[in-house]
């Protein structure tokens, strides 16, 4: 028995899916409601419930790998980072006291404790915390993922399709090494079926800018918005405006300083295959129909 936090989300989902494809039995810790489940039944639902630390440990029995996808993509509803970082500790604790033979975390690329932005320094903080586990572990640093259900990507299109202008911050020339969830999946996987300390880069096949990667999603959703450059500081304004309006997070300051310093580029060679391009052709159709509600979703 395997465990993934969060099968109905979004890394979750495609983690649980290759598992069940490889004939593994697969639970999920969640907290969502079991109505959820997109696996028809073949995958168990368990809670995930950090204020109840015997039934997270009942949650955990039998298990052999714990894929913990575990995280926020910021703070909201009073759950702030030390909060996630302690809720990992003591998912952590519980897995070892139950057993549990191997760990495979996500990470980021460029996760560090001396970054300036929070999330990618609460990441490196979450490693250290499993490296002192004395679990049996491995690490995955996902670049910017894509694949059917994220989020960002998807807005893009959204607001592509139905704004006029989209404006391009003024040094759009940053860096990103998109990756198919679908090869995060696999890789993480693979290491979990094994018993080495690892660290993996997950990065896809191409590194492009930004400014290239909004130019293919409206090529490929067929929008005619104009991408005008404009100063960084406007544009965040104006992306805060839009954020009002729809009561909803585009992206957050932290994601935008985070684009800039070029954090989703992975370190080493390319380990995913599958190409964005191929993919935004499949994904067009329904590619930014609506928008991707963040705060709609837990994320385990």
């Amino acid at each position: 028995m395997d465990a993934v936090t969060g099968a109905f989300s979004f890394s979750g989902r495609y983690v649980a899916a290759h598992l069940l494809d490889l004939g593994r039995e697969v639970c999920t810790l969640t907290r969502r409601p079991a109505s959820e489940n997109p696996f028809q039944g073949r995958v168990d639902v368990r809670p995930l419930d950090f204020a109840q630390p015997a039934a997270l440990a009942e949650s955990l029995a039998g298990v052999d790998t714990l894929y913990n996808t575990y995280w926020i993509r910021f703070p909201r509803d009073g759950l702030t980072w030390p909060e996630v970082l302690a809720n990992t500790r003591l998912l952590l604790a519980t897995a070892s006291a139950a057993g549990v033979r191997r760990v495979v975390q996500w990470s980021a690329s460029s996760a560090s404790l001396n970054s300036p932005l929070p999330y990618f320094r609460a990441k490196a903080e979450a490693e250290e915390i499993l490296r002192s586990s004395g679990l049996s572990f491995a690490l995955v640093r996902p670049t910017l993922v894509f694949g059917r259900g994220e989020v960002l990507l998807n807005n893009v299109a959204w607001l592509l399709r139905r704004f006029p202008v989209f404006l391009m911050p003024l040094g759009a020339d940053y860096l990103v090494q998109p990756v198919a969830a679908e090869d995060v999946a696999e890789a993480a996987v693979q290491a979990g079926l094994g018993d080495q300390t690892s660290v993996l880069e997950l990065g896809g096949p191409h590194t492009m800018p930004f400014g290239e990667i909004v130019r293919l999603v409206r090529t490929a959703t067929g929008a005619r918005c104009a991408i005008v450059p404009t100063p960084a500081t406007l544009a965040r304004i104006c992306s805060r405006a839009v954020e009002l309006g729809v009561r909803e997070t585009l992206v957050t300051t932290e994601e935008f300083a985070g684009l800039r310093e070029n954090v989703l580029v992975a370190h080493g060679e390319p380990i995913g295959k599958r190409d964005l391009r191929d993919w935004l052709a499949e994904a067009a159709p329904s590619l930014g129909l609506r928008l991707a509600s963040d705060r709609a979703r837990p994320w385990s």
